[in-house]
């Protein structure tokens, strides 16, 4: 037996992600991209300028491991300005290399084997392997289209004594679901009767439309002291490249969390830090046009297919909105349809499928209107004729 028969099977299992084999897709048919989750513009010129300006003039020594004390005040005064939470800039809040990092460093600083850990379906893709590779045990709850809620019978079958974490995503990738505060209460309830601490992937925390509310479940009565909240500046300011991520927690949860991190990434480029730390002290006209701005492209991408005769499920908030192929009678899977549209129409969208390990809903298909609208309307024009499934 060879070595390499013998590699770490969390990993060396895993096939590639979806989101690589349809932005691969795309390239190879030159197709138009409304899969992966990134803007098709620079991002806020202010903001890169302020990269620009302190790369050539500040500091490009290693900056702290916790993040500039610059960063981490804007974060806490950012959050405390839009949320009402109070935190300790100096003892609450660390800067990572980006969300999923930041992931990561609260996963493995929580979870020890034998642990159970309760995803929710739809789950990003990160997840389920770095629990595993801490030595935890998923445990899934399957949300359904088209309102994707929590209700108290789901939860009510995966929490138990074993339980040590819940990770949750809102608003939730893929579905655009911004969870109410009847949902999290519900699930604060749940965190405290089972001692669970709950890991919040709340990175599409601005990006929501028509007076849905971001709610993070820290602020919950009762969850300040066992929730690890997960932000970042990459979907805030549209700037995904930048990988520049937030923990936020309790002082006893982020020491650990802070211990893992100085063993991925240890820190984060300074330029890119000052930036954000601009960026997060911009006044709320810059967060609401910017929400505006997507609510206008959202409505765009979806009155055109709906005109076209898709089902658009709405988007309440990330940069996604849904189609369910169900009523149309396609006889073919969500995977399906998204090869066959990159390949005959020269358009990637990604199937809602993949973000399920276990019984999938099948007929739902995700798309990014985070786009101009030129590269919107032109990837209408060519899905014209989708639904029908003819090819040009």
């Amino acid at each position: 037996m060879s070595k390499s028969s013998s590699l770490n099977k969390v990993f060396s299992d895993l096939p590639v992600t979806i989101f690589e084999a349809m932005s691969q897709a795309a390239r190879d048919n030159a197709a138009i991209n409304l899969g992966q989750g990134f803007p098709d513009d620079p991002g806020p010129e202010d903001i890169r300028r302020a990269a620009a300006e302190a790369s050539l003039n500040g500091y490009n020594q290693y900056p702290s491991m916790m993040g500039l004390p610059e960063l981490r005040q804007a974060i806490a005064t950012h959050y405390g300005h839009w949320h009402g939470l109070k935190l300790d800039p100096m003892s609450e809040v660390m800067v990572t290399s980006g969300g999923t990092e930041a992931l990561t460093s609260a996963i493995l600083a929580v979870v020890q084997p034998g642990d159970e850990v309760v995803c929710f379906q739809p789950v990003y893709d990160s997840y389920l392997p770095i629990i595993r590779q801490a030595g935890g045990i998923p445990r899934l709850v399957r949300l359904e289209p088209p309102h994707w809620r929590l209700n108290e019978d789901m939860l009510k079958s995966v929490f138990n004594s074993k339980t040590k974490a819940v990770l949750f995503n809102n608003p939730l990738n893929p579905s655009a679901v911004v969870y109410p505060r009847e949902d999290l209460e519900l699930l604060a309830r749940y965190c405290q009767e089972f001692d669970v601490i709950a890991i919040c992937d709340e990175v599409w925390e601005h990006v929501t439309f028509d007076e849905h509310k971001h709610i993070p479940l820290i602020t919950i009565p009762g969850m300040r002291e066992r929730t690890i909240k997960v932000g970042s500046a990459g979907k805030i300011f549209s700037l995904t490249g930048w990988k520049i991520g937030f923990v936020c927690a309790a002082p006893p949860l982020l020491r650990v969390a802070a211990k893992v991190h100085q063993f991925l990434t240890f820190t984060t480029a300074p330029n890119l830090q000052a930036a954000v730390a601009y960026g997060l002290g911009k006044s709320d006209d810059y967060f609401l046009s910017m929400r505006k701005d997507l609510t206008r492209s959202r409505d765009r991408l979806t009155k055109g297919l709906e005109s076209l005769g898709f089902p658009v499920l709405k988007s309440q908030g990330t940069y996604f909105l849904t189609v369910d192929l169900s009523p149309l009678g396609l006889n073919e899977s969500d995977t399906e349809f998204c090869w066959r549209i990159v390949k005959d129409y020269k358009v990637a969208a990604i199937p809602v499928s993949a973000f399920y390990e276990q019984d999938p809903v099948t007929s739902v298909v995700r798309f990014c209107f985070a786009k101009k609208d030129e590269t919107l309307d032109t990837a209408l024009e060519r899905l014209s004729d989708a639904v029908r499934g003819r090819k040009r």
